[in-house]
């Protein structure tokens, strides 16, 4: 008997403009030990169905069909399940590891008391509190050497925001193990964790997996983790199975258009694509129906760099940066300064794109912040166009400005919830309106132009970010920065947390609008694949300081550093 046995679920929303379907009609099955990969976009319906599994979807929801879940070989739907019920399986006959894992670890509590709590709540219930405690803190400590976390005993009495990325997502595959459960599901696990933090906890979570001989279901939409981690896939696209089947076979030979062109986006090292080709070539839907069409023929990039004469002068030129910050005591006295980046020093050409990469915590936003000024530092300057900007007053640095523009990781947090995308546009429009842009009827037509060049309908610059996609709230920040035509613009993190096909679309339109607007980049990522894509060279950065830097196509074939070749060997390659 499989040990999770799912016939025809179909999941809808009740909501104020209508009804939503989220999951329509999909069956699978999961035995113990085997691990399923649920790939799909935002909105296919992959997070809804792992919520459904956990009992854990909002009021609004309206669920039909079965989900029998093997308890001591007797099936057991867990639709019909009462909420007393539920209580007792979750934590302990089912775990689940969220995609957040700083939104779903409580800041009021240390590590250690969230993963005793689980442990506590399934434990029997015993007369002596204390006992109880002192079993759950040990086991929790066991728990921690398990999934590697260094120094167990103080990380236990840490809070969340006290550790790394990597480290948290530790605590929550801590946490969801604890009881050791028969179906453990991991709902984007790695999307935000750089490629080695990423390597490590995959191979964690099946040794864990191995060991416990758990069901694991891991739904994410990177298909070169899910290659490396899955028996079977199950491609998901508008709440409906397009497809499924073993992994290698899916990815070697697929045979619905979506999946092909969920393959084909994803940025691969070694094409050197020059256009990455989207979802969008490979099908259209007509008349509702999703038909393939045959995709454009590939375009690969010629020579990563281009001539320069003698006399050409950098664009941005860094001389020993150096940006720390203090540390301060209970008493808010500084008792150290802790160094993000180490004396570097680095060239940017007009025209070119030069790729950051590097670990969380290496320097790369603080190098980025200390080139705008927006953070203080230290250096022998940072000449652009040839002028020193960090000697300039505010004045006249509000105007250099104009030409240095930003793209920041998280476009929500970056636009202001208050401001409909109109405003957001046009308020550097506003702030410079003496120098271009005089009038509201140019600043409008502008803001226009500039939405409907980014593939955003210029009819709803009247609505509020919230409003948007996360792909579509990305282009609005990309819109942002070009409003004022800047010649230099730092890309930080820019499509980190989009879909692989919407991460294409965003990267394509960054490479025609910068042919179109003779762009300079800056482009920061800790995707190496990616940065692959986008650059012409790659400054590779470690503890702050500088690693190596080369041209793209060098530092990928022949790579200097072992940092390097050891963030080279952790890429999520596709495995068929």
């Amino acid at each position: 008997m499989p040990m999770l046995t799912v016939n025809h679920l179909s999941i809808q929303f009740h909501t104020d403009s209508g009804i939503v379907k989220a999951v329509q009609d999909i069956s699978f099955t999961l035995a113990r030990g085997e691990t399923l990969g649920i790939v799909g976009e935002s909105g296919s319906g992959k997070s809804a169905t792992a919520l459904a599994l956990m009992g854990l979807l909002a009021k609004n929801a309206q669920v039909q069909g079965e989900i029998l879940l093997n308890l001591d070989d007797q099936p057991v739907n867990l639709l019909e399940l009462q909420s007393h019920v539920w209580r007792r399986l979750r934590g302990d006959r089912l775990g689940m590891i969220f995609q957040e894992p700083m939104a779903s670890l409580n800041p009021l509590f240390t590590c250690g008391q969230q993963i005793m709590e689980v442990i506590i709540h399934h434990q029997p219930h015993v007369h002596a509190p204390a006992e109880l405690r002192r079993q759950a803190r040990e086991r929790a400590l066991q728990l921690c050497r398990e999934v590697r976390l260094p120094d167990p005993e103080q990380i236990l009495n840490r809070y969340p925001h006290q550790l790394s990325g990597g480290q948290i997502q530790r605590i929550m595959i801590a946490s969801a193990i604890a009881c050791n459960p028969d179906l453990l599901i991991a709902d984007e696990p790695t999307t935000a964790l750089d490629v080695t933090v990423q390597a490590t906890i995959l191979q964690l979570l099946k040794e864990i997996q191995r060991e416990r001989q758990m069901a694991l279901i891991f739904i994410s939409h990177d298909l070169g983790v899910i290659s490396q981690i899955a028996d079977r896939v199950l491609i998901m696209y508008r709440g409906e199975v397009v497809e499924q089947g073993l992994t290698k076979a899916i990815f070697a030979q697929p045979q619905h258009p979506y999946t092909k062109g969920l393959i084909a986006c994803r940025p691969q090292p070694e094409l050197n694509l020059a256009i990455l080709p989207t979802v969008q070539d490979f099908m259209e839907e007509v008349n509702g129906e999703i038909v393939a069409k045959h995709p454009p023929d590939p375009v690969y990039r010629g020579s990563s760099m281009a001539n320069r004469s003698e006399d050409e002068v950098p664009l941005l030129r860094v001389v020993n940066l150096t940006v720390d910050f203090p540390v301060q005591n209970a008493w808010g006295m500084t008792i150290e300064r802790k160094v993000a980046v180490d004396n570097i020093s680095f060239e940017v050409w007009a025209g070119e794109t030069l790729g950051v990469v590097g670990e969380s915590g290496c320097g790369k936003s603080s190098m980025a912040k200390a080139i705008l000024q927006l953070i203080p530092s230290r250096s022998q300057g940072i000449w652009f166009e040839g002028t020193d900007i960090t000697k300039m007053k505010a004045q006249a640095l509000q105007k250099v400005r104009r030409d240095l523009q930003i793209i920041f990781q998280d476009p929500f947090g970056s636009l202001n919830p208050r401001m409909t995308i109109a405003q957001i546009i046009g308020e550097p429009l506003v702030i410079h309106s003496h120098h271009i842009y005089k009038n509201k009827t140019d600043r409008l037509n502008r803001v226009h132009y500039l939405l409907a060049r980014v593939g955003i309908d210029p009819r709803s610059s009247h609505r509020f970010p919230h409003e948007f996609s996360g792909g579509q709230r990305q282009r609005i920040s990309i819109a942002r920065a070009l409003a004022l035509n800047p010649k230099l613009i730092i890309a930080d993190e820019a499509v980190s947390a989009l879909d692989v096909s919407i991460q294409a679309q965003v990267l394509n339109l960054l490479k025609e609008l910068q042919a179109e607007f003779a762009l300079t980049y800056i482009f920061i990522s800790h995707d190496l694949s990616v940065v692959k894509h986008m650059s012409d060279r790659v400054l590779v950065m470690n503890q702050g300081k500088i690693e190596e830097i080369n041209t793209s196509d060098q530092i990928y074939a022949q790579p200097q550093s072992a940092y390097t070749k050891e963030l080279l060997s952790a890429i999520p390659r596709l495995v068929v």
